[in-house]
């Protein structure tokens, strides 16, 4: 079989979309997906830059960071990381996002799809301030569509079966991988890189 490079293509090898999937998509934040998100930790943002390349990053704090400040709009803490601002970066050129809300323990997820734009008003920053620290900015997503994906995903990959998670000693540490990747002449320990992350959290 070739690629397949036609909406024909697709449609004949898995049919049509079904009426309730078609039906689920809302146009803005109701009461069950804003429970959803109240109960989140971790969100998967996706983002797209000038040149067409798509990138996604994990996003997570204590359970509801993202605030839904109306049915229309959420708003997103960007706390320390790399400095690379690869979503940052996208969304200037970009302001398309889609959103991918995870509840440990829950199969479901929550698609949101809208558009971003990165504030730093003092105001909006002093409503996320944890242990003393404000984020540098935040996300303020204007919502276009919402809704449930269901748990096959998870089901099949048992992600949040305990007996399925591998034992962390069977991955060199990123700072061993790191090494390997770089050339570097030595690595930070899993130990080391761990407690530089707690002290670098807010």
């Amino acid at each position: 079989m070739a690629a397949l490079t036609t909406l024909e293509d697709l449609r004949a090898l898995y049919g049509e979309t079904r009426e309730r999937s078609r039906r689920k998509v809302l146009p803005a934040i109701d009461p069950h997906a804003h429970a959803f998100i109240g109960f989140s930790p971790l969100v998967m943002l996706s983002s797209m830059g000038a040149d067409g390349r798509a990138d996604v990053t994990p996003r997570g704090d204590a359970p509801g960071f993202v605030l839904v400040e109306d049915p229309s709009t959420l708003l997103l803490p960007d706390r320390p990381g790399n400095n690379r601002l690869d979503t940052l970066t996208n969304l200037i050129a970009n302001p398309a996002v889609g959103l991918l809300f995870l509840i440990p323990g829950v199969d479901e997820t929550l698609r949101v799809n809208g558009r971003a734009e990165i504030r730093d008003d003092a105001d909006l920053l002093a409503r996320f301030i944890v242990n003393g620290k404000a984020p540098t900015t935040v996300l303020r997503i204007a919502v276009e569509e919402v809704y449930l994906h269901c748990a096959k995903a998870f089901m099949r990959s048992g992600a949040w079966n305990p007996d399925s998670f591998l034992p962390r000693d069977r991955l060199p540490s990123m700072g061993e991988m790191m090494r390997d990747q770089l050339g570097m002449a030595s690595a930070e320990t899993q130990a080391e890189m761990l407690e530089r992350y707690r002290a670098t959290l807010y």
